[in-house]
């Protein structure tokens, strides 16, 4: 089913190929073996445990977008002659919602693998609007080890700002990007790429985006040559952009833009279930009578999944970031309840005198 699917998508994009230009054949065998699929966290409904992304270097350095996947210590990458290799985490930027990755082992040499180089593509002038383009990317996780990602055919609609967000959050990346008229934004293509018609790289896929001021579905990319310039927490500005990103790599490290917020850590007056490993699930175990958690309707067994947008996939990491709120401010939790999410306002408080401990192992907040 797969195959016929891919072979009919196939023969009907190569024949709106006019003469003079690349074959269809031609740019896919240009761009594919640049491509790789990308499996991590993930694995319930509404966070999919596998995406895409993109070599931009002969080592094996790749750009994806920056997502729940990475959020595990098994991490892996298909290649697309079908070699299977672990990944790690080099580098993040949340505010261009960008993520560098590195395959491989320091016992496994790599470095003759066909790449984007993604500093000169950034040079080149923006596509325009009428430009068409084709899509790549994993969507559906229809392809794995040496099974080519799917290709999709478009028209670049608009080069306009990101109006998105995931539930009721707004999207981290929040300035100009190509609107796409083909659905390109599905599970599992975030971190591919759109390209011209000669195979070019334009832009990364994002991730799936409901835009905020209409509540319809946005398939856009992120150009490569994306570029913000953030305030920062001591009131000076920096500019930011992906070519930085790649270029620095293990040497990056994320801006920390300005909060309204001092901190100081808050209290939900919640219990999680005991950490015991490295990245225990925030699933809760006990809710504090008369806590905040109780009167938002929290419950035990709930998995905290976001906070304000954010991912968090550990005791740790979650109890880490309340220290960045204060009492009297409310934040949004999605939580995934049964094998549904669902969305919890809820209201920091200060913490009491006394919090009832569940035992050595468990932590709460």
């Amino acid at each position: 089913m797969t195959f016929l699917l891919q072979a009919s998508l196939f023969a009907a994009l190569a024949a709106s190929f006019q003469a003079g230009e690349m074959s269809l054949n031609d740019v896919v065998q240009k761009v594919n073996p640049k491509m790789v699929k990308i499996y991590g966290s993930g694995g319930f409904k509404g966070l999919p445990a596998y995406g895409t992304g993109v070599l931009v270097s002969p080592n094996g350095y790749v750009l994806t977008v920056a997502n729940h996947l990475m959020e595990t210590t098994d991490l892996r990458v298909h290649l697309y002659d079908g070699t299977r290799l672990p990944a790690k985490l080099v580098a993040m930027e949340p505010e261009l919602d960008i993520a560098l990755l590195k395959i491989g082992t320091d016992k496994s040499k790599i470095d003759d693998l066909p790449f984007y180089d993604i500093v000169a593509a950034a040079k080149a002038p923006l596509a325009n609007p009428g430009t068409a383009v084709l899509a790549f990317s994993n969507q559906f996780q229809i392809a794995s080890r040496d099974e080519p990602v799917s290709v999709m055919k478009g028209t670049i609609a608009a080069y306009a700002r990101l109006f998105g967000r995931i539930g009721i959050f707004e999207a981290p990346y929040s300035g100009n990007v190509y609107v796409v008229d083909a659905i390109t934004n599905n599970p599992g293509a975030a971190g591919g790429i759109i390209t011209n018609r000669m195979g070019d790289i334009i832009g990364i896929i994002g991730k799936e985006l409901r835009n905020e001021q209409t509540n319809t579905w946005i398939n856009y990319a992120v150009p490569v040559n994306a570029e913000l310039e953030v305030k920062l927490a001591d009131g000076s500005t920096k500019k930011i952009s992906i070519t930085n990103l790649i270029e620095k790599k293990e040497a990056y490290k994320p801006v920390t833009k300005a909060s309204k917020s001092t901190g100081g850590g808050g209290y939900l007056g919640i219990v999680y279930v005991p950490n015991v490993v490295d990245r225990t699930p925030p699933y809760i175990e006990y809710v504090e009578p008369g806590s905040p958690a109780q009167k938002a309707g929290l419950l035990p067994d709930d998995l905290i999944v976001y906070v304000d947008g954010l991912p968090v996939v550990s005791v740790n990491s979650l109890l880490e970031l309340m220290q960045k709120y204060r009492p009297q401010e409310r934040i949004q939790l999605e939580i995934r309840r049964g094998d549904k999410l669902q969305t919890i306002s809820i209201q920091v408080e200060a913490p009491p005198k006394a919090v009832p401990s569940k035992g050595p192992e468990t932590k709460g907040n």
